[in-house]
Formats: C-alpha cells, sequence, structure tokens
C-alpha cells in the first residue's frame, strides 16, 4: 500500500519561511496531480496548491506569491516552500496524490498523515 510521508513542519516566527516535503513510500508508475491542502481548527479543508504531471501548477489566492509548490519526479516527491508565512498560516498541512502505483493498476487518491506548521512569535 502506497503511503505518502510529509516532513518539514514546526513552529516558525511571523515573516519566516518553512518548507515541506512529501514523498511516496515506494516507486510510482505514474503520479497525475499532487497537492498540498491545509486545515486550521475549527475551519474546513483547504486546497493551497496543486502541481500536474506535465509541471503545472496552481496556487490559493491566500498564498500566492508567497508559497510555491515543486517536485522531484526521480524522488517522487513534493515540496512547498512556505515564505513571508503569516499567523493565519497556521494549520495541519497534508499532502495528497492522484496516482497510478503500478502498470496497469488503477488511478487512486492518497493522503500523508499531516505536518503541523504554528506560526507565532
Amino acid at each position: 500500500q502506497v503511503q505518502l510521508v510529509e516532513f518539514g513542519g514546526g513552529l516558525v516566527q511571523p515573516g519566516g519561511s518553512l518548507r515541506l516535503s512529501c514523498a511516496a513510500s515506494e516507486s510510482i508508475f505514474n503520479i497525475l496531480y499532487m497537492r498540498w491542502y491545509r486545515q486550521a481548527p475549527g475551519k474546513e479543508r483547504e486546497l493551497v496548491a496543486t502541481i500536474s504531471s506535465s509541471g503545472r501548477t496552481t496556487h490559493a489566492d491566500s498564498v500566492k506569491g508567497r508559497f510555491t509548490i515543486s517536485r522531484d519526479i526521480a524522488k517522487n516527491t513534493v515540496y512547498l516552500q512556505m515564505n513571508s508565512l503569516k499567523p493565519e498560516d497556521t494549520a495541519v498541512y497534508y499532502c495528497n496524490a492522484d496516482l497510478q502505483a503500478r502498470l496497469g493498476s488503477s488511478v487512486q487518491n492518497y493522503w500523508g498523515q499531516g505536518t503541523q506548521v504554528t506560526v507565532s512569535s
């Protein structure tokens, strides 16, 4: 069973930076989309950024110009570079992917376990 494992969360001061990583637990045949979501206490889960298999990216308006999603295809890893962090960015950040684990298998959706990002002085 494929697992997505996130790294890089933590406590940072306002204006600071963090880089989140999300890696698949095994070699993947085809990754169609990888995404980052976040969920703050008492709020619904929010889509933060998406990167497609062609490398096309989209970012939520709330993070445009501050966050950047990228990927390393060879490592089956997606990153979220977060700059100019604000207290309102505090949330649990989740990695999500639509992928085809092996040749001939169906495309399925997977979630990581989440990593806490806290922006506070």
